[in-house]
């Protein structure tokens, strides 16, 4: 059974509120990112309990559109792919480095999933990344072409070449941010193809390995109209279009869940401890 089998389109398109055209266009494109974006959560609930989320399409419906839960950026762009390549989209999954934080692009290895889409008729592609936790994220997909700001959902993008030695272009996606009035880099990608044996490897690694953040601490985002939410650990933290910024810390395991209820909305699953 292909994948696009084991993926009931009308089922995630109804998780997602989108009711537009299904035609491969970009005004549908840029419609069914901006509804997965703004209904789906991020979240690494499996990982906190030592388990990497399995990327089965059926496993990825039952979890993310029946049990109204959320993933982490390899469950979120895979479904997204699957959706686009239903719809009759042309999908390229890549790979990425993620640099914000980072002291050089070297310094990270590849572990972020994102998408290079195509347009029949159309000689841009584009990138679409439903699946990067950070209050920048993109919201809607931008064409594949550098030095040129983008500016989508209230948020503004864009892609710049970086120099290195190796044989494929090497580029940077990066977010302005509101509040310090700079260009940030958020990750760096070449536009070579990657497969889902190299996800699954990328997957194993993020969900189990000790060293990987995603096993150590609660991470969950959510992006909605006007404002976008974080848990990090035992900060909850809400931002707003404007770049204001408040937060607090939770104290106890109680009010941890209860905040992932109320503003996330999931349900913890057994055997996650949020606060340790």
């Amino acid at each position: 059974m292909s994948d696009t089998e084991q993926y009931d389109l009308d089922a995630y398109l109804d998780r997602i509120g989108w009711q537009g055209e299904r035609r491969a266009g970009l005004d549908t494109l840029r419609g069914v990112h901006l509804a997965h974006a703004l209904s789906l959560p991020f979240e690494n609930l499996d990982p906190l309990r030592g388990s990497a989320p399995s990327l089965a399409p059926a496993d990825l419906m039952a979890k993310m559109i029946h049990g109204r839960r959320g993933g982490y950026c390899y469950e979120h762009n895979t479904l997204l792919r699957l959706a686009l390549e239903t719809l009759g989209f042309g999908v390229t999954p890549l790979a990425a480095r993620v640099t914000a934080g980072a002291q050089t692009p070297q310094s990270r290895p590849r572990t972020h999933a994102m998408l290079q889409v195509e347009i029949e008729g159309d000689p841009q592609p584009y990138l679409a990344d439903v699946g990067f936790g950070a209050a920048g994220a993109l919201l809607l997909p931008v064409p594949l072409v550098t030095d040129t700001a983008f500016e989508g959902a209230g948020r503004r993008h864009r892609l710049v070449r970086l120099p290195h030695h190796g044989p494929l272009e090497l580029l940077e996606l990066q977010a302005y941010d509101t509040g310090s009035g700079e260009w940030a880099g958020q990750y760096v990608f070449t536009r070579e193809p990657f497969a889902a044996p190299d996800f699954e490897v990328f997957n194993w690694f993020v969900g189990t390995h000790p060293r990987s953040p995603f096993t150590r601490r609660p991470y969950l985002q959510r992006t909605t109209a006007g404002r976008h939410l974080a848990l990090d650990g035992d900060r909850f933290t809400e931002t707003l279009a404007d770049g204001t910024v408040t937060g607090r810390t939770l104290t106890d395991e109680s009010e941890a869940r209860r905040v992932v209820a109320e503003e996330f909305g999931i349900e913890v699953p057994e055997g996650v401890a949020l606060l340790g």
